[in-house]
């Protein structure tokens, strides 16, 4: 794992609701996977808003996690998850682009948009990332040969999936639909020609309503109820830690691993809970997608302060 203090060498506001940091370090110079990115996840440990605080990582070894949780927050800064979006240059001059959402429309803001709120170059925090040649892990995009791609997400998602839509293959086939608070944040994304993007700005309306209902009537052309397709998900009925793959279940079922084969569709969905929730339920429940077929994950919970 690369464990290492990071400082901003460029700040670019792309968007009402997406900032763009870019990172650098001499030792990123050692950051990388073997094969594709795709939606690769890091963590970023952002200073304590208030005090400045923020961890050391001066001899940090196999316990310093249990360590670091150990302290109080105003001295070890605040972990959360983010997506390698790019990463430029080679060397001691690589660098880590991450594009980072500012708000959740009055939901709880917190210490990640915050400081993105007011991130200047030279700032610094602590980056958690893949170091090239040691297993990492948090890479869940995994479509078997030959699927028919399905990319669904909410403003959380976006940079997972544009940095995927630029990993594909040329003769990558399928769609991508990425709702947005507000028409501004539709971004120009590279892509294979086989593959539509469609955006889908709310504009007030509730959060990921447009999105179930694109995604049912792309699976099913004749549905004549798309109303009827997105089920009302109770509250309760919301695993908090939502994360279901091939490869793993948040509930612990057993999952069988990627089945082999070719044609049908791979699909992954990410972003608020219970969107991903109602989704997951339509895709396995009404449409009889097999486990291997799919990725569900709940990147966040409206109302509810993610933890990392």
């Amino acid at each position: 794992m690369l464990f290492a203090e990071v400082e901003v060498v460029s700040v670019e506001r792309l968007t009402p609701t997406f900032v763009r940091v870019e990172l650098g370090s001499p030792e990123l110079a050692d950051l990388g996977v073997d094969g594709p990115r795709y939606d690769q996840r890091i963590k970023l440990v952002f200073p304590d808003p208030e005090t400045g605080g923020i961890t050391s990582t001066e001899g940090a070894d196999d316990t310093w996690f249990s360590t670091w949780m150990e302290r109080p927050a105003a001295e070890r800064g605040h972990m959360r998850t983010y997506t390698i979006r790019d990463v430029r240059g080679s060397g001691a001059q690589t660098t880590l682009v991450v594009d980072m959402v500012l708000h959740l429309e009055g939901d709880l803001v917190g210490p990640g948009s915050t400081w993105a709120s007011r991130a200047t170059v030279g700032d610094r925090l602590v980056l958690m990332a893949p170091r090239r040649g040691f297993p990492y892990g948090g890479i869940e995009f995994t479509p078997f040969p030959g699927a028919d791609l399905l990319l669904v997400g909410d403003e959380t998602a976006v940079p997972a999936i544009c940095a995927v839509l630029e990993q594909l293959p040329a003769d990558a086939t399928g769609a991508a639909f990425l709702e947005v608070p507000v028409a501004g944040d539709v971004q120009a994304v590279r892509g294979p020609a086989g593959v539509d993007v469609v955006w889908l700005a709310r504009e007030g309306e509730e959060l990921g309503v447009g999105l179930h209902e694109a995604v049912v009537a792309h699976l099913d052309p004749l549905s004549t109820s798309l109303a009827g397709a997105r089920a009302e998900v109770a509250p309760d009925e919301v695993d908090p830690d939502l994360w279901e793959t091939p490869f793993y279940s948040s509930s612990g079922e057993e999952v069988p691993g990627v089945v082999v084969g070719v044609g049908g569709t791979y699909a992954w969905i990410a972003g608020e809970s219970k969107v991903v929730t109602g989704l997951r339920r339509h895709l396995v429940n009404e449409l009889g997608f097999d486990r291997s077929q799919v990725a569900f994950m709940g990147y966040w919970r409206r109302g509810v302060a993610m933890r990392s």
